[in-house]
């Protein structure tokens, strides 16, 4: 009896934990979308008959409408995450994975973007869809967070466990120690600054699930003024489930 007591307290515990989680997410949601939505109701409530001032009042409009449509598409991922099928496994190439965030960036802007790729043909097996996903969103915000012109480097390696580590790195003005654990989390956002432009504080979050769903975690390494890397620790087998020991162990 005190062992199933002891099991069902922990049970209420997990629920509880679970809805406090769920109620804090809708709360910030909330939150996200209801500063778009403000914005285009002053607009259109202030729209006049000047062809030049309605013009800008519906570039405005779009520009917040695209804005919670990423939110939107964001929150839906992130609930996608925990679901059976998030993951679509099949054999990656490091080197080539790495080359096509390179080949994204570039996009971004005008910067040197730099390529580090292990020797050789490497793969493991993992969903590619959700890992370019997850580079190209620490890319995003490399390129937003360090001035223009700084570079950054995108890499890939095989530590000596076996382990799998694909990461971003910068040389932009770094993160405070006290920022290094909360910036993953939902909506969060480092410092006290304004956020900025088209960020609603869960891209860091999305590559935290998507690293997790492949039996991993991300990581960061930084001091203020000393740069950022963003790192994702991966098994050699990151399907997500079955044997996640490193190939040569197999």
């Amino acid at each position: 009896m005190g062992e199933l007591a002891t099991t069902f307290n922990q049970m209420l515990d997990r629920i509880e934990t679970a809805f406090t989680t769920q109620r804090q997410f809708v709360d910030d949601a909330g939150h996200e979308l209801r500063t778009p939505i403000t914005v285009v109701q002053g607009h259109l409530d202030l729209l006049g008959d000047d062809p030049e001032e309605r013009r800008e009042t519906i570039e405005v409009v779009q520009d917040e409408l695209d804005r919670m449509a990423r939110i939107v598409n964001d929150m839906l991922l992130l609930a996608k995450a925990e679901q059976p099928d998030f993951l679509r496994p099949g054999p990656v190439d490091l080197g080539e994975l790495v080359e096509d965030v390179r080949a994204r960036a570039v996009a971004l802007d005008d910067r040197p973007w730099n390529a580090v790729v292990p020797p050789g043909p490497v793969e493991i097996v993992a969903d590619r869809g959700r890992l370019l996903q997850a580079l190209v969103n620490l890319v995003a915000n490399a390129a937003r967070h360090t001035p223009s012109g700084t570079p950054v480097t995108i890499g890939a390696a095989v530590d000596q466990a076996g382990e799998v580590v694909l990461w971003v790195r910068d040389e932009g003005p770094g993160i405070a120690p006290a920022d290094h654990g909360r910036i993953f989390e939902r909506f969060a956002r480092a410092g006290t600054g304004p956020r900025p432009a088209g960020g609603a504080g869960l891209g860091l979050a999305i590559v935290s699930a998507i690293a997790e769903a492949h039996g991993g975690r991300v990581a960061l390494a930084s001091v203020p003024g000393g740069g950022a890397t963003f790192s994702l620790h991966l098994p050699s087998t990151a399907s997500g489930d079955g044997d996640r020991r490193p190939a040569e162990a197999r």
